[in-house]
């Protein structure tokens, strides 16, 4: 495997809701983990410029579509910090948290979700315990070491080290498509940069796990920003874009 990690797409889930997964999550580890697409304009950012009464009737939907695997679901809006909320059992029903970029749980039929449109889900997992946690990364988040905070979280959370967690960076804005100024590069990278460059965050994150010493990783190739028939982006239209929903849980029985 390479220090940027290996290729994995995400392929079309089952169900009414448009959906990709990391199918190879679920073939090897039991794990339901993947992404809306923007399919019918399914637009679920809560917090955007969606309309609401739109917005709430996707995310019933959502949560119907998934219901008999997981009966709760969890989201926040989020800061691009770094807090990660742990959920020892499930809150029931559809929570919304506020402040989190970040969640943590080994409870089955937990649904974890968080909302992007060009930040990168950061998706881990400790497959024996089932214990798993799910990241919002931006550049603001990527720099303050949110993935680093994931990873200690999955530490106490399930007693193993980081060689024992294996990690996917989702579907998220491209190196290509994402240029950026001098203060985001020397943020992320301590780097002095004479003008604006492109970014591969996905790229960044891989190699931060791979210093903490995790070892299975995993990259999307899909681009929020260049598929534009398939996913929203917030840098691609200027903020008036919807948002998908990344999502990660063990199912209950």
């Amino acid at each position: 495997m390479s220090r940027g990690g290996r290729e994995l797409a995400e392929t079309p889930g089952p169900g009414p809701v448009p959906h990709l997964q990391v199918g190879e999550w679920q073939d090897a580890y039991g794990l339901t983990a993947g992404i809306t697409t923007r399919d019918r304009e399914f637009d679920l950012g809560l917090f955007g410029p969606g309309r609401a009464a739109s917005v709430l009737a996707h995310w019933s939907e959502f949560h119907q579509s998934f219901g008999s695997r997981f009966p709760d679901v969890v989201v926040s809006r989020q800061v691009h910090g770094t807090a990660i909320q742990f959920y020892e059992t499930s809150p029931g029903g559809w929570q919304v948290t506020e402040g989190f970029d970040g969640h943590s749980t080994s409870t089955p039929g937990l649904l974890l979700a968080i909302t992007v449109a060009d930040c990168v889900p950061v998706y881990l997992a400790h497959p024996s315990s089932g214990a798993v946690c799910l990241l919002h990364a931006g550049w603001r988040g990527t720099a303050a070491g949110i993935l680093e905070a994931g990873v200690s979280r999955m530490e106490e959370l399930a007693g193993v080290a980081p060689d024992d967690i294996v990690m996917h960076c989702g579907v998220s804005i491209c190196g290509s498509c994402y240029e950026v100024g001098p203060e985001v590069v020397r943020a992320l990278t301590g780097r002095q940069s004479e003008g604006p460059e492109t970014v591969d965050l996905r790229g960044e994150l891989a190699s931060r796990a791979d210093r903490v010493g995790i070892r299975d990783i995993t990259v999307s190739p899909w681009c929020s920003a260049h598929d534009a028939d398939r996913f929203f982006s917030h840098r691609r239209s200027g903020g008036t874009d919807g948002r998908m929903v990344a999502f990660l849980g063990l199912p209950g029985s």
